[in-house]
C-alpha cells in the first residue's frame, strides 16, 4: 500500500511520437506520448523524465513501479500527494 506521500498514477504510453508530452487524461488514464524508442527501458526514462519535469521534483523521485514492458504502466511519484500530483498533470479533483 502506498504511502500519503508517494503518488501512484495509472499511465497510457506512446513511445516514438513526434515529440514529449504529456497529452492529458482519459478513462482515468494520464497519456503520454515520448520520442524514445521502447527499447532499453529508455521509453521507461523520458516517462520518469517528463513526469519529473512536469510535477517539479527530480527525476529520482519518480519512477515505474508496474507494467515496464507494457503500455500501460503505474508510476510513483515520491514525496507528493496523489491529489497533488493529479492537478499539477491536469486532472480535475473528483
Amino acid at each position: 500500500m502506498p504511502k500519503e506521500t508517494e503518488a501512484r498514477i495509472r499511465v497510457r504510453l506512446t513511445p516514438r511520437s513526434g515529440r514529449n508530452e504529456i497529452v492529458g487524461w482519459r478513462d482515468g488514464l494520464l497519456r503520454v506520448r515520448v520520442t524514445a524508442p521502447p527499447v532499453d527501458g529508455k521509453a521507461n526514462a523520458a516517462l520518469e523524465r517528463l513526469i519529473a519535469k512536469a510535477v517539479g521534483v527530480p527525476k529520482r523521485d519518480v519512477s515505474v513501479v508496474s507494467g515496464a514492458r507494457g503500455r500501460e504502466k503505474t508510476i510513483e511519484i515520491a514525496g507528493m500527494s496523489r491529489d497533488d500530483a493529479e492537478k499539477l498533470l491536469g486532472q480535475e479533483a473528483t
